[in-house]
């Protein structure tokens, strides 16, 4: 599956964003899915996933009752809403997706082997 992740801008702190992420190429539904970002010269971290079985998501412990992760498998789109944005988020945060990866390398990277381009947050204080 290809990904395009859009969405991503200059806020201030406080405010929010929705960050969306379009599939295409192969069936949507029976992925798994996640964000995960990358603050310049720092490791691209975990955010939040999602199940194809749309079961309970997981997220970051930085991230937890701020963000929201969500997905339409009918319009193959995986959605990031975000809230309360505070400075530390600033990064480009990547859409990834695995058909095959499992629980505990959730929040792994190298353990996705689809990744979108990566679109830019910036949230100013």
């Amino acid at each position: 599956v290809q990904l395009q992740a859009s969405g991503g801008g200059l806020v201030q702190a406080g405010g929010s964003l929705r960050l969306s992420c379009a599939g295409s190429g192969r069936t949507f539904s029976g992925y798994t899915l996640a964000w995960f970002r990358q603050p310049t010269g720092k490791e691209r971290e975990f955010v939040a996933g999602l199940k194809s079985t749309n079961s309970n998501p997981f997220y970051a412990d930085s991230v937890k009752g701020r963000f929201t992760i969500s997905r339409d498998n009918a319009k193959s789109t995986l959605y990031l809403q975000m809230n309360s944005l505070q400075p530390e988020d600033t990064a480009i945060y990547y859409c990834t997706a695995s058909l095959t990866i499992i629980h505990s390398n959730l929040g792994v990277p190298s353990a996705y082997s689809n990744w979108g381009q990566g679109t830019q947050v910036t949230v100013s204080s």
